[in-house]
């Protein structure tokens, strides 16, 4: 089968075809095709290149973008069995057979009926089969082949990442690289030159350069300054055919910013500069700034200042404000115009961060000088010292002098003072000032015991300028003096025990003053001389600040004597000595052998006769437990028994509670039990259940034989009809049962029920000595027996 294409466009092209012929040749023997060099306008002839001779031709050519009205011709097929007369079909199949390439199927003609774009698809698979058009058998093995789509330039160069950004170190080497752009073109670069780009540069010469094939952007100037320009916009372009004329283009703009590098020395304005401070600036406070210039930015325009020499160095200090990058001057010292009127200080600004690529533009750093003049101001009264410490003593007289402070005018006027107290506490109340001699008294008679420290402020002012005031604090210490006599430091519980011995130590007492220890440190203890010697007791004194005391005889009875009292007579070292006297209360009590109080009390004394104290908690316990049984007894004697229906209204709409017992068979006041008998006696002793029965004593009615004749079902209609005619029957959600037991045998009942209308002559009061839990079956057959009496 022949594969006939159009002919080559270029000479490129038509060498390929002679490649791919001869390839054919050599290889696909088994398949004749032939390929038409030219397609010739009607009319002409056609010329074939050794018919008798094929090639493979398995490859075509479309060219892309195709606007003509007609459908592209693309190629032919043609087989050797087709002999002209129509027998022969050709089949195309495969990418785009029928949409996009159709087929004639008598003449083997392809053509492409749409516009093709090869930046979309570079080609198309397709197979190629000749077949017999009456049998519709293939008249040759399917053949494959490949319609490639033909570039054109059809697409600009393109800068994908555009617009840029890009910084680059102010004072770089000519030639420095900046950023390398790329732009891409989606033409085929293996065909022709319609993607081949070169760069060139249309805006920001002679500043910049780029490279034509690289698109490498570098600096062109030497040292460019960021100071005099900082900011640079380069329009880079792209353009394709290797930048031949009707090549096409794209461009993109590159945005530069110079960075800056410290190149810049730190410059002061001015060489000399001048600063008013008053004398009355305050240690520590801001007097005032400078500031030297540079040009860099940054962290390359930071500077510190530094007093260098001067005779101010060691009055004032400066420091550096990093924001302002300005020098800051504080007074480190205060001012005195009466002993220095000005200063001068040399101060240096220099930068903190240093390239030394840069040195040679240097130094970088600048030196002014600063003159300070200290201005005159009236100043407050100066103290002499900056606070007092005095002293007074105790119980002293109102107006006693404490001390005296003393204040100066430092100006040159040494004008007059005045002294007098902020009463701004209580305490600046105690005392009193002298308005020109400052001497500070007493205004009260002071404790020490009380309050041993006062503070209070003093002022002062000039007569002349009364608003200029200073104040010094002023400490005032009570002095003490012996005053207050000493005693015991507590009360003592002392204890003798009655089994003691002569000189045994019974108890150690101490004292306590509430003067200091220059006044009552040392304490003596003794007996008060003027009574008589104590037989019982006596005191030593330990020396100690303690004493102790001491039996004087042995064995003491607390049925003799159960207390005894020891006056002890207590003095202090002070000057003059002060005494007090203190009475010891000694109690005699029962100890053991090991000398540990066993009862100091007079339940003890029941110890003899044998009763231990829990025995007598153990009687008491069991009195008031029989009391409390007494009471209870006698509390439920008295009670009464409530009645059976608490209200008097229809006991239909109440709840009848019954909270006692019941009194046994013989009972019948609470319930009716008559209709658990037969109809008969139930008939005979009908009684009304919401009051209290009345007991009748009748004769017992032996059985007769009219029972037998009683319907027992008319019996008991008759009950219910009663029963929802009686107003005071019980409520309707009582159940009321009526029973029928039968005939009586002939030997009787042995049953109890009947005992309510029999007379029995038992008698029940021994139950009311039974106890309170049959009280109250005592009480109701004790009622019936009554009854029975009257």
């Amino acid at each position: 089968m022949r594969i006939t294409s159009t002919s080559c466009i270029c000479p490129v092209l038509v060498c390929l075809c002679f490649v791919q012929r001869c390839y054919g040749a050599a290889h696909h023997g088994s398949i004749k095709v032939t390929r038409n060099q030219t397609k010739h306008v009607e009319g002409e002839t056609e010329v074939h290149h050794r018919p008798k001779r094929g090639w493979v031709w398995n490859q075509f050519f479309v060219l892309e973008e195709h606007m003509g009205p007609d459908p592209q011709y693309v190629g032919k097929l043609h087989s050797n069995s087709d002999k002209g007369d129509g027998s022969v079909k050709y089949i195309l199949t495969g990418e785009g057979a029928g949409t996009i390439f159709i087929i004639d199927d008598t003449t083997g003609d392809i053509h492409s009926t749409k516009s093709l774009d090869r930046e979309q698809k570079t080609h198309y698979v397709l197979h190629a089969q000749a077949i017999d058009r009456r049998t519709n058998k293939p008249l040759e093995p399917e053949s494959e082949f490949i319609i490639k789509v033909q570039d054109i330039n059809d697409n600009a160069p393109k800068f994908t990442d555009g617009p840029y950004i890009v910084t680059v170190p102010e004072m770089s080497e000519m030639g420095t690289s900046v950023l390398q752009v790329t732009a891409t073109d989606a033409d085929d670069p293996t065909y022709g030159n319609s993607a081949r780009v070169v760069y060139s540069i249309l805006q920001g010469q002679p500043y910049f350069s780029v490279d034509p094939k690289t698109g490498v952007i570098r600096t062109a100037l030497h040292n460019m300054d960021r100071e005099a320009r900082e900011h640079y916009s380069v329009v880079i372009q792209a353009k394709d055919m290797a930048g031949q004329v009707g090549g096409l283009s794209g461009s993109t703009t590159v945005n530069i910013t110079l960075t800056d590098v410290n190149d810049n020395p730190p410059r002061f304005p001015q060489k000399h500069y001048q600063l008013y401070v008053p004398e009355s600036a305050q240690v520590g406070s801001a007097v005032g700034k400078i500031k030297a210039n540079d040009a860099d930015i940054g962290s390359n325009a930071d500077m510190k200042y530094t007093i260098i020499n001067g005779d101010g160095s060691g009055v004032f200090s400066i420091s550096t404000d990093k924001e302002t990058r300005e020098g800051i001057l504080s007074l480190k010292k205060p001012l005195n115009y009466e002993k220095k009127k000005s200063y001068t200080l040399n101060i240096e600004g220099a930068n903190t961060h240093l390239d030394f690529r840069f040195s040679h533009l240097g130094p970088f750093k600048d030196v002014t000088m600063l003159k300070i003049i200290v201005g005159d101001v009236d100043e407050p009264p100066l103290f002499t010292m900056p606070s007092y410490v005095m002293e007074v003593y105790e119980n002293a007289k109102i107006g006693t002098p404490v001390g005296t402070v003393t204040a100066q005018d430092p100006d040159t006027a040494n004008s007059l003072v005045r002294y007098f107290i902020d009463h701004n506490t209580e305490e600046d109340r105690y005392f009193t000032i002298d308005a020109s001699t400052g001497t500070i008294k007493t205004a009260k008679i002071f404790d020490r015991e009380e309050t041993p420290w006062y503070n209070i402020t003093v002022a002062a002012s000039e007569i002349d300028n009364p608003g200029l005031v200073s104040h010094v604090p002023v400490g005032v210490r009570i002095l003490d003096v012996n005053d207050n006599p000493p005693e015991l430091a507590r009360e003592y519980d002392v204890v003798v025990c009655e089994n003691a011995k002569p000189g045994q130590v019974i108890q150690t007492i101490t004292a306590t003053d509430k003067d200091n220890s220059a006044n009552g440190a040392r304490f003596h203890f003794s007996l008060d001389e003027g009574l008589s010697l104590n037989p019982n007791f006596t005191l030593r004194d330990n020396e100690d600040n303690t004493a102790s005391i001491l039996t004087r005889r042995r064995r003491y009875s607390r049925t003799t004597q159960e207390i005894y009292y020891l006056p002890v007579l207590i003095s202090d070292g002070g000057v003059p000595p002060l005494s007090s006297s203190s009475t010891l209360t000694i109690r005699v009590c029962a100890c053991e052998r090991d000398g540990r109080v066993r009862t100091c009390h007079a339940e003890a004394f029941l110890s003899s006769a044998g009763l231990s104290t829990g025995a007598l908690i153990a009687i008491l316990l069991c009195v008031v437990i029989l009391l409390a049984i007494v009471v209870l007894f006698i509390t439920l004697r008295r009670s009464k028994k409530e009645p059976l229906i608490i209200s008097e209204e229809d006991v239909r709409e109440n709840v009848v509670t019954y909270d006692d017992e019941g009194g046994g068979e013989e009972d019948t006041e609470a319930f009716d039990i008559t209709a658990l008998r037969n109809p008969s006696a139930a008939e005979e002793l009908k009684y009304r259940r919401d009051v209290r029965p009345e007991v009748r004593l009748v004769p017992r009615h032996h059985p007769s034989s009219s029972l037998d004749s009683i319907d027992v079902q008319e019996f008991i209609k008759q009950r219910l009809v009663e029963a929802d005619l009686d107003p005071s029957v019980p409520p309707y959600d009582s159940l009321q049962t009526y029973a029928y037991e039968g005939h009586r045998s002939e030997a009787g009942s042995i049953s109890s029920l009947d005992s309510a209308t029999t007379h029995s002559d038992q008698d029940y009061n021994y139950l009311g000595d039974w106890g309170p839990e049959f009280k109250k079956l005592a009480e109701l057959y004790g009622e019936i027996e009554s009854e029975r009496t009257t």
